[in-house]
């Protein structure tokens, strides 16, 4: 597997066409959900896109502080490919996505909207659940937050 990372103006149809269309086949179609994906954040992001060979096999935005929520950063959109997800796909992305935005937006703590029956998964990467569960797009969420490691401070 390898990732390839790029701003929203530098990718190329192809990595376009097929990063959205691993987005709907999941978020509308496998999950029934249908919702506007285009959302006007993307102009703004850079995607992580991880792939086996020459096939997509999962994909995130890095959202800048500011354009989802007021002093965060955001990983959103995360997604893999229905036939790789046994293999632990969502957990490598997951990884180097949190990798990547901390490169990209030093010092600012990450905010995430996660569907709740993804909770654990989450957890697992020491992000803490704030506030109160709430609907999006119909699906149950809750909002959570991973806190930058400040090393060096007592």
């Amino acid at each position: 597997m390898n990732y390839l990372i790029k701003h929203f103006k530098d990718l190329d149809t192809l990595e376009l066409y097929s990063l959205l269309q691993l987005r709907i086949e999941v978020f509308v179609l496998e999950q029934n959900c249908p919702y506007q994906d285009l959302d006007g954040k993307d102009l703004e992001c850079f995607h992580v896109m991880a792939y086996d060979n020459n096939i997509l096999i999962g994909c995130t935005r890095l959202v800048p502080p500011g354009v989802s929520y007021d002093g965060y950063a955001s990983i959103g959109r995360v997604v893999s490919h229905p036939d790789y997800r046994l293999m632990g796909v969502g957990r490598m992305i997951m990884a180097e996505s949190i990798r990547q935005s901390e490169l990209l937006f030093p010092g600012y703590n990450i905010k995430i909207s996660a569907q709740c029956y993804l909770i654990p998964f989450y957890e697992s990467f020491y992000f803490e659940i704030i506030g109160a569960e709430y609907l999006e797009d119909n699906i149950p969420h809750q909002a959570m937050i991973r806190h930058v490691i400040q090393f060096g401070q007592n």
